[in-house]
């Protein structure tokens, strides 16, 4: 009875107020957030433009931060980095430590839909630990480069490191190589994909004509193809690669069912993973028949990495040509 009594006195209290002032003291009482977060609208869907700024800087720290980190390591001089001092490839990949992971939540910010924010932040710490991890690892293991080590052989085959004594310093370097090519990478790829395939489910519209790539987009997909191939191959992540582009296509056909389609950027995406199935396909078509790499990948899935490929390859060539 009291609280019926405080509630119609509310209300004629209310009623005093002239209606533009009621008006906006509902508007006040339904945008306060709940105990437990802000009240969420459902199935509402904000248009997105392409987010061309963030997809460029993305593509192009990428090429630059992780696929010329090595590059850079080689072709600078010695006296520059000293063997026990990092190298120019490792300043890279610190820059990359940091750059990536703020891009990745500068498109998770852009997404037109409210997205697990927990989950997203989880995942970045995550990556940046294992980003981490990979630096120091990789770090030693390119530096070994300078001393003979051959990467298109196992630690244990390569003759700088088979004759060492005593022999547990091999299980020392096998140590470092798992660190680099397993956890590393493990809690680095995992996070990022899941990171990625987060900010794809927010990719969708009911609007078709937002189902459209710009020509810059166009432009900007080779790049981003060919890195996500160089990911996949140098990483050795095809399975996890290929389970994250099987539940995007899983969840493009139930959003259709729903009359929901890719907006620009989940398309950019989405081609993306389609184009880098290919060149991996090709790459590993060129390569079937070697016996040298069929060695050291001896599993069911043969996918090569570029570096290996390089060291075995690309790099005998570089000293045949200096000895002539």
């Amino acid at each position: 009875m009291l609280r019926r009594g405080r509630n119609n006195l509310s209300g004629a209290k209310l009623e005093r107020f002239p209606a533009r002032k009621r008006r906006c003291w509902a508007d006040t009482v339904t945008s306060v957030p709940s105990r437990h977060g802000a009240v969420k609208s459902e199935d509402n869907f904000k248009s997105s433009q392409f987010h061309l700024d963030l997809w460029f800087y993305f593509t192009l720290q990428n090429w630059v931060l992780d696929f010329g980190r090595p590059i850079a390591m080689i072709i600078l001089p010695l006296e520059w980095f000293p063997l026990n001092k990092p190298s120019a490839g490792d300043y890279f990949h610190m820059a990359y430590n940091v750059i990536t992971p703020f891009l990745l939540l500068k498109l998770i910010e852009r997404s037109p839909k409210t997205l697990p924010r927990s989950m997203v932040y989880v995942s970045i710490i995550m990556f940046v630990m294992g980003a981490s991890i990979h630096l120091v690892g990789d770090s030693v293991n390119h530096r070994l480069i300078f001393s003979g080590y051959q990467h298109h052989l196992s630690v244990r085959e390569n003759p700088i490191i088979k004759n060492l004594k005593p022999e547990t310093l091999i299980d020392s370097f096998e140590l470092l190589y798992y660190y680099d090519e397993y956890l590393g990478h493990s809690m680095w790829y995992i996070p990022f994909f899941l990171i990625l395939f987060i900010y794809f489910t927010g990719c969708f519209t009911p609007v078709e004509d937002e189902s459209r790539m710009p020509v810059a987009a166009l432009l900007l997909m080779g790049p981003s193809s060919l890195y996500y191939w160089y990911l996949v191959t140098e990483g050795q992540i095809f399975i996890l690669y290929i389970f994250t582009f099987f539940a995007m296509m899983a969840l493009v056909m139930h959003q259709k069912r729903k009359g929901l389609v890719l907006d620009s950027n989940g398309l950019f995406l989405f081609y993306s993973f389609i184009i880098t199935l290919v060149l991996i396909a090709v790459w590993v078509i060129w390569l079937w028949n070697d016996k040298i790499l069929r060695k050291k990948y001896p599993g069911v899935i043969y996918i090569p990495e570029p570096w290996a490929f390089y060291t075995l390859h690309m790099n005998n060539l570089h000293a045949g040509k200096e000895s002539l």
